[in-house]
Parts: structure tokens; C-alpha cells; sequence
């Protein structure tokens, strides 16, 4: 898409992100206390995708030790599984994208804000406490945007057993799913643990925020 074409929409998001921020501190919620709501909810989302994607990965595993019975029916709850998987990982992604995005507008202002300091010594202290929040903040979103980027390699490969099931549900081709399987389970089990890291670094985030 032409660049010309985006700054339209670019202009409009900001123009609603600055209202938004405007209307909250008028009702006492600055961009602080979003920015940890926000980080609140993306460890939530990605507490979240640690199960789904773990349940999700049982089913799969499920399959391939089916002895008989409805495989049409067994299909379904896999592709449920994977659906609520990549809904989920929609999930965490918007999640960690709404963090970034109101820790650019805070630092924005912050930054701006520093330069209207008459008393140079309360001026380098606001300078060194934004110097720490930005270093802590670039080591959570670092977390996050890794924990998010395992998300994809696990997705492609829960899609790939979905499609197959779905084209050849048999004893047969169910069996040739086994050593995929496995592989898919060394990334989730690989995902988990960047998930957890994540999830670490927003409770530190949090709490090193919230202290006086």
C-alpha cells in the first residue's frame, strides 16, 4: 500500500489516541496508570495463550493415538483447538501492540514536559527517572515482542496438521502425523518459556512502576 495512502488513517489513529489519553486524565488516569493496565492485560493474554496453546497442542497429540471412532468429529475439536489458538495469539499481539503504543505517547510527553523545568537540579532528576523507565520499559517490550514472535512458528505448523486432518482423515495419514507432532511440540514447549519470560518482566515492570 502507498505510503500517501496510510497517513490518512496514521493521523486518525493518533488524533484518537491523543483524545482518548485527554479524556482519561481529565477522570484522573494518566498515561502512566494506562500503560500499567495495559501491561496488566497483555501478561493476562499471555498467561492466557500459555494454556491454549498447550490444550491445543493435546488435542493434536490426541489424534495421533486414535484407535477409532468419529473422525470427522475428532477433526472439529482440532480445528477449534487451532482457531482459538490464533484467535488468542491475535490476542497477545494487540496486546503488546496497545503497551507500545501508550509508552511512545508517555515518554513523548515526558520529554517534553523536562524541558519546561526552571530548577535544573529537579530537571536532571526527572531525566534520570525517565532514562530508568525507558531502559526498563525497552527490556519488557523486548520480552514481549519475543514471547509474540514464538507464537507464529507454532501456529503454521498447528494450520498444517489441521489442513491435513482435513483432507485425509484416516487411520492412515493419522499415523503419519506423529513425528510432526513431536516437533510441534518441542516450539510450544519452547513458546511457554518465552511466555513465562514475558510474563516475568511485566511483573517486575509493574512493580517497580507502582512504587513511590
Amino acid at each position: 500500500m502507498k505510503l500517501y495512502l496510510l497517513l490518512p488513517s496514521l493521523v486518525l489513529l493518533t488524533s484518537c489516541s491523543t483524545v482518548y489519553y485527554g479524556a482519561m486524565e481529565k477522570v484522573g488516569f494518566h498515561k502512566r496508570d494506562i500503560m500499567v493496565s495495559r501491561v496488566e492485560k497483555a501478561r493476562t493474554s499471555e498467561q492466557k495463550a500459555k494454556e491454549v496453546f498447550k490444550d491445543a497442542l493435546e488435542e493434536f497429540s490426541s489424534v495421533t493415538g486414535f484407535k477409532g471412532g468419529d473422525l470427522e468429529q475428532k477433526y472439529n475439536k482440532v480445528n477449534k483447538a487451532y482457531l482459538s489458538a490464533e484467535q488468542q495469539a491475535a490476542d497477545v499481539k494487540a496486546r503488546h501492540d496497545d503497551v507500545e503504543s501508550v509508552s511512545k505517547a508517555l515518554f513523548r510527553e515526558w520529554k517534553k514536559e523536562i524541558k519546561l523545568y526552571e530548577s535544573t537540579e529537579l530537571k536532571a532528576e526527572s531525566n534520570k527517572q525517565l532514562a530508568a523507565a525507558q531502559a526498563r520499559y525497552k527490556i519488557l517490550i523486548a520480552a514481549m515482542r519475543r514471547a509474540e514472535k514464538s507464537l507464529d512458528p507454532v501456529l503454521r505448523k498447528f494450520r498444517d496438521h489441521t489442513l491435513f486432518l482435513k483432507h485425509n482423515l484416516n487411520s492412515k495419514a493419522i499415523a503419519s502425523l506423529q513425528s510432526q507432532v513431536q516437533t510441534t511440540r518441542v516450539e510450544v514447549s519452547r513458546l511457554i518459556k518465552e511466555m513465562e519470560v514475558a510474563i516475568a518482566e511485566a511483573d517486575s515492570f509493574i512493580q517497580q512502576t507502582k512504587q513511590p
